[in-house]
């Protein structure tokens, strides 16, 4: 069985990639700007962290203390980190799994990535979903022709009318970033993730 994608780390490294941070301005911002695919906060991002933290992906490099407060450390990305972040966004755009809260994981961030790169991991979803789409036809005119009553493959063409779905609106999306309708240049900046933590 393949691994989960690992969606709070995944935005923890998208999130640092602006401006250095400490976990409790992460949570807030996930909060504020409804990354509603995460869930178990706070633990499940204090766990991410940690984790990033072991890989070398993102590192301390100040701890402060306010007051009564308890004491907080700041993290930045590291290079090795943002190279991971292009990876595994590219992965989770690239490639239909099925699970609705991945991909909308990944089109919350995918601002992250170059537009050209962010075209073409959509340009590669969408030959693979024509591919999936072509396979399900294929075997719903193979159990047709083997006399199997419709009513039995009902759950096929559900799965079959998602595929075609996604690929409509994946072309779609891709349409109007290609006419400049579509733009995250200088959208997601470090202004915007300070007001928001403000």
């Amino acid at each position: 069985m393949a691994r989960r994608p690992d969606l709070v780390g995944l935005t923890v490294l998208a999130m640092l990639s602006l401006r250095a941070g400490h976990p409790y301005e992460l949570h807030r911002f996930i909060v504020d700007t409804h990354k509603d695919y995460i869930s178990g906060l706070p633990r499940s991002l204090y766990h991410a962290v940690d984790k990033l933290a072991s890989e070398e992906l993102i590192v301390p490099v100040e701890t402060s203390k306010e007051g009564r407060r308890p004491e907080r450390t700041v993290y930045e990305i590291t290079e090795e980190g943002r190279k991971e972040l292009a990876s595994r966004l590219r992965v989770l755009i690239e490639t239909p799994t099925g699970e609705r809260r991945t991909f909308t994981a990944a089109l919350s961030l995918i601002g992250c990535l170059p537009m050209p790169e962010a075209r073409r991991a959509l340009r590669t979803r969408t030959s693979t979903l024509i591919g999936l789409i072509t396979a399900q036809e294929a075997h719903i005119e193979a159990l047709t022709d083997s006399g199997l009553p419709a009513m039995l493959m009902v759950e096929t063409d559900y799965e079959r009318a998602l595929y075609q779905t996604e690929l409509e609106w994946v072309e779609r999306l891709l349409a109007r970033m290609e006419k400049g309708e579509l733009s995250w240049e200088g959208t997601v900046t470090r202004d915007l993730l300070e007001k928001t933590l403000e």
